[in-house]
């Protein structure tokens, strides 16, 4: 392994952190409704644990509502079951062929705990990427002691990945800030 592989190995972990934030914060609610609400819903078809959106069409009726239309006309009590039991606190209906998904218009007090929410959601990608630094920076240190690279290398290398968290630290920053403005948007 070489400084320069370090230095790869660090950022391709901090960027899977990163998107791994965008996941998580892709499941907090906001005041709309989108697909991505549903997208962790586990429904149980024909015994094994499946995605919604493998079992059905899922799609935005208005700014309100979501549309879930499965595609077995006997899976919609079970995908109605599984949105009502699942942690997001969404009251489904059945309407005909199609299940309805109203998203409630979220309080002032909810809205503060979603944000609460999305800042500890960063700050847990925040510590991963410090982890990942902090990884790379013993690694660089076993590179010297095994004499594959020279004290400088390390010294650059740790300036490197250094700049690296910064940027990945800034880039979660701007995506909590984003996410609370849309939280707290009315």
């Amino acid at each position: 392994m070489t400084v320069a592989d370090v230095k790869k190995s660090a950022d391709q972990r901090m960027q899977k952190s990163i998107e791994t934030l965008k996941a998580d914060l892709a499941k907090v609610r906001t005041g709309r409704a989108h697909t991505g609400i549903l997208d962790h819903v586990m429904v149980d078809y024909y015994g094994t644990p499946t995605h919604i959106a493998q079992v059905a069409n899922v799609t935005l009726v208005d700014a309100r509502t979501i549309g879930v239309q499965p595609w077995e006309k006997k899976m919609l009590s079970v995908i109605e079951k599984a949105i009502r039991e699942s942690d997001l606190g969404l009251n489904p209906a059945t309407v005909g062929d199609m299940i309805r998904v109203p998203t409630p218009p979220l309080t002032e007090e909810r809205r503060k705990e979603m944000v609460k929410l999305v800042k500890s959601e960063a700050e847990d990608a925040k510590i991963a990427v410090r982890n990942i630094r902090r990884d790379g920076n013993e690694s660089l240190k076993k590179l010297v002691k095994d004499k594959v690279a020279s004290e400088d290398d390390e010294r650059r290398g740790q300036d490197d990945i250094q700049k690296l968290t910064d940027k990945f630290v800034a880039e979660i920053d701007k995506l909590v800030s984003d996410k609370e403005k849309e939280v707290m948007t009315v």
